[in-house]
């Protein structure tokens, strides 16, 4: 009987055992690299809860603080039930392993049963060894992997809520100051806004007082600039005209505009300065308020002394010499020269001072002892003259005025200065003169611009000494004659050279060129009165003047010898004192 070899068995247990410490091997392995994904499977981020926290804060201080001790927790789990189910395959692979080696062995003791029948007893104790060695490999290898088990669960879920708590307290602490900061800077913002709203209403405000006075400004320029292109082409029709003839029409309207400029800015802007520039006035207004100066310190001679007799002699200077030599001054002043197509306080003041050191009143009183004789009827017939002494008291009121060359010299113009003067008062400028001054623009009825320079003389003397009397008589016809004959209408036969009145209005009804009171007049027609005083209106003409324009039912007058002086009146159409009109044939 062959001897049992055991030899064989002994190997097959050996290699079970190290198969199975191959096994344990590996699943320590298993262990290590389950807790390696525990301790990693969370990002950078994630694993710091400031680096988090500060990442996530603009998105909402809570959600970062809950939503990283969440997610501590939540990797946490997912190591720790990961390393549960490498546990449990484990113990499945070793089960497997170990029921496939008894299998196999089995196997094996068959075929040599086949073969050798095995003592009873022999096998009994190689089969307990082999059992018994398996059995204690299992219980090693449990043993390893429970302990194994139970130690990285226990280290992967300790680590893990023991970091998720200290991240959740930090998270907490620096979402509490990032809240805290938040409300500071909240603070710190609506105070910034508050002060930006308020710089923002006083900028605002601002715009809009700027946005008015450019607005003003605008509006004013715009007056400016077409007052000016009405005054240019008005004086320059006949350039126009001719250039238009040739094709040349907007040319010359460009170069028009191009000029506005530089015609605004030297002394020819005086023929601008009619217009209402945003100032509250115009050359027109601060006239008619000089002119109203002068009627008062008149009144104020004849107020101050009590007399018998009043007797005015002499005349101021026309305004357009008194407008061109301040236009002159004050445009070419070298020390501060200004534009004079518009009108302020500082320029007004200006040419109220160079009105009066042109212009100059002057009275004086004296007694005068005369003899009057006096005629009476005795009764019978027969006229008897008695002679009196009578003491009268005589105010003598002068006006006197400077010339132009002579305001030159005392200003001491130089010859530049003296040219633009001249260019100035040229007899061609007298309708822009027309303009300025008065508002009235005509190109045929010269003789309103004549009349109109005359207002402010007084006592008459250059109008009846003209006609050719040799002291003061009623001259309001004297004055019309002398208008007319400036502007040649005497030696045209246009207007009658009178001294009467009632001559006339006959010389205009002779040739049909009468119209009565109740019509609307023109500009340039000679207006005639009845006065309906003491002896009551007799249908013949006391007053005479010259009709200046019509305007809203009022009929404005130029008249000599109004208050002795000659003077701008107004009357409604079909005043019931206006005898009728006389209409020149101009």
């Amino acid at each position: 009987m062959a001897d049992i070899k055991t030899k064989d068995s002994v190997k097959g247990a050996i290699k079970t055992i190290d198969k199975a410490a191959v096994a344990a091997d590996r699943m320590r392995k298993a262990y290590i690299q389950t807790k390696e994904k525990a301790e990693h499977s969370t990002s950078a981020a994630e694993a710091n809860a400031e680096e988090y926290a500060s990442d996530r804060i603009e998105g909402g201080i809570d959600r970062a603080s809950h939503e990283a001790a969440y997610q501590f927790d939540k990797q946490g789990r997912k190591g720790v039930e990961a390393t549960k189910q490498n546990i449990s395959k484990a113990k499945d692979g070793i089960q497997r392993f170990k029921e496939k080696q008894v299998e196999e062995s089995l196997k094996k003791q068959a075929v040599q049963n086949r073969r050798v029948r095995p003592d009873s007893s022999a096998f009994s104790a190689v089969r307990s060894r082999s059992e018994k060695a398996a059995a204690q490999t299992q219980k090693s290898v449990k043993q390893s992997a429970r302990s194994s088990g139970r130690k990285t669960i226990k280290t992967v879920s300790r680590s893990s809520a023991k970091t998720a708590q200290k991240s959740v307290k930090t998270a907490e602490q620096t979402a509490k100051t990032a809240i805290k900061t938040s409300k500071q800077a909240a603070k710190t913002a609506q105070q910034t806004a508050k002060a930006s709203a308020k710089a923002a209403q006083k900028a605002a405000q601002a715009a809009r007082e700027t946005a008015k006075a450019v607005a003003a400004g605008v509006k004013a320029a715009v007056k400016a600039t077409i007052a000016t292109v009405k005054a240019i082409i008005a004086g320059t029709k006949a350039l126009i005209a001719a250039i238009a003839a040739g094709g040349w029409i907007a040319v010359a309207v460009i170069i028009v505009i191009c000029l506005i400029a530089l015609l605004l800015s030297s002394v020819f802007g005086i023929f601008f300065s009619g217009e209402d520039a945003g100032t509250g006035m115009s050359m027109q207004t601060v006239v008619q308020e000089i002119n109203a100066d002068y009627d008062a310190q008149l009144q104020a001679e004849k107020d101050a002394v009590s007399y018998d007799v009043l007797e005015m002699s002499g005349s101021r200077a026309v305004w357009k010499d008194v407008l061109a030599v301040y236009a002159v001054k004050t445009n070419t002043d070298k020390d501060n020269p200004q534009e004079v197509a518009t009108m302020d306080d500082s320029k007004k003041q200006i040419l109220k001072d160079i009105f009066w050191e042109m212009n100059a009143i002057s009275s004086r009183t004296e007694s005068k002892t005369e003899t009057e004789i006096t005629e009476t009827d005795d009764g019978h017939g027969n006229i008897v003259q008695t002679e009196t002494t009578v003491t009268r008291t005589y105010l003598y009121i002068t006006v006197s005025h400077k010339t132009v060359d002579e305001m030159a010299e005392q200003y001491g113009f130089n010859q530049e200065q003296k040219d633009y003067l001249a260019e100035l008062l040229e007899d061609e400028n007298n309708s822009l003169w027309s303009a300025v001054l008065y508002g009235v623009s005509y190109s045929d009825d010269q003789i309103v611009t004549v009349a109109l320079s005359q207002v402010g003389n007084v006592g008459g003397e250059p109008y009846w000494s003209w006609y050719g009397f040799n002291s003061r008589v009623e001259w309001c016809a004297c004055f019309v004659s002398w208008c007319a004959n400036e502007c040649g209408y005497i030696d045209t036969g246009v207007i009658p050279k009178y001294a009467g009145c009632v001559n006339g209005v006959q010389w205009f009804k002779d040739r049909g060129q009468w119209i009565d009171g109740s019509t609307e007049p023109a500009p340039g027609m000679i207006i005639f009165f009845d006065w309906d005083d003491e002896g009551g209106q007799d249908g013949e003409s006391d007053h005479t003047g010259i009709v200046e324009k019509v305007e809203n039912g009022v009929v404005y007058t130029v008249e000599g010898n109004s208050g002795d002086s000659c003077k701008i009146n107004q009357y409604s159409v079909g005043h019931y004192e206006i005898l009728g009109y006389g209409v020149p044939a101009y």
